[in-house]
């Protein structure tokens, strides 16, 4: 059994370069620990991590020598516009995956989003546009990655993937991310993939497409399949979600491009708003639904299919 990782602050911050050269009067450690802890207290600027620190002096003093007592919110400020931030967030995420303790069926998600506010029409800024990935059970950010303005989230993905630490887990992508080399180096750092599949992959959409509409009327009578049903009401509106998995065929189209694929699954809402009769309206998840609206849902909610 492997040893568990040091969730001390101190032991992940401990390669961080103190930018100081003159005579240093409060250690580097008590800054960067005062300062995270304040920012996950809600501090949003030096002055209240400042006031964070004298606040609770006497509880950092538990962990921190505190001799020299707690820096002024001026000096925060010169302290971490010193910093390296490329070292900081190394050893900020190190001490965030440590807490986070990845387990196996961990699910990862992973999503872009452009911060709202961002957008600086003086300066003729664009908005900026972040991939982020977060840890769902733990309800924790991972990490970030600032999309180029001359790129895209496809090219912004391996790189916040390389920072991470995603064996055991489970990475989910919208369609941006649904790419042959993304499935490949998740793989390769020992997890598994669930990526959403539209147009950008037209082979392999159709294909799948083509799979559920023609086993869907027969009940997957010959077909390993399991399948999960949820019941959401509120604000007017009753909706039954169903969602199928079934081991990915042999002959699914464009199927060797993609690094142990292992199974392929729909989604398929069924909206009772305003039906009469409670009959519902079916819809699947992605582009329109095609030949599957106003299919029955299989009756089987359970099969021997494990994969």
């Amino acid at each position: 059994m492997s040893k568990p990782k040091s969730v001390r602050i101190a032991d992940h911050f401990a390669e961080l370069t103190d930018p100081r050269r003159r005579e240093v009067i409060y250690p580097l450690i008590n800054v960067v620990v005062i300062a995270v802890c304040a920012v996950i207290c809600g501090a949003d600027d030096f002055v209240a991590i400042a006031r964070f620190g004298t606040t609770k002096r006497e509880w950092l003093a538990r962990f921190l020598d505190l001799e020299t007592g707690i820096p002024s919110h001026d000096r925060f400020n010169a302290i971490f516009a010193a910093i390296k931030p490329a070292e900081f967030e190394k050893c900020l995420l190190s001490w965030i995956t440590a807490l986070h303790e990845i387990t196996d069926g961990q699910v990862i998600a992973i999503d872009g989003k452009t911060l709202r506010r961002s957008f600086d029409a003086a300066d003729s800024k664009a908005a900026i546009h972040m991939v982020s990935a977060w840890a769902t059970a733990n309800h924790m950010s991972l990490g970030q990655v600032v999309v180029d303005a001359k790129s895209n989230e496809i090219t912004a993905i391996p790189k916040l993937l390389e920072m991470l630490e995603l064996s055991g887990a489970m990475v989910t992508i919208d369609a941006m991310g649904c790419q042959t080399e993304i499935a490949r180096q998740i793989t390769e750092a020992g997890a598994d993939y669930c990526l959403a599949v539209k147009d950008n992959q037209p082979t392999l959409h159709q294909g799948i497409i083509n799979f559920f509409e023609k086993h869907v009327d027969d009940d997957f009578a010959d077909i390993r399949m399991r399948c999960h049903m949820t019941n959401e009401e509120g604000h007017g509106r009753k909706e039954a979600r169903y969602y199928m998995i079934c081991p990915v065929p042999e002959d699914l189209p464009d199927r060797a491009r993609w690094t142990s694929l292992k199974a392929i699954g729909v989604a398929i809402s069924a909206d009772f708003r305003g039906r009469k009769n409670n009959q519902p309206s079916y819809s699947r998840r992605g582009p329109p639904p095609g030949n599957f609206a106003g299919r029955r849902v299989p009756s089987r909610t359970q099969s021997g299919y494990e994969g």
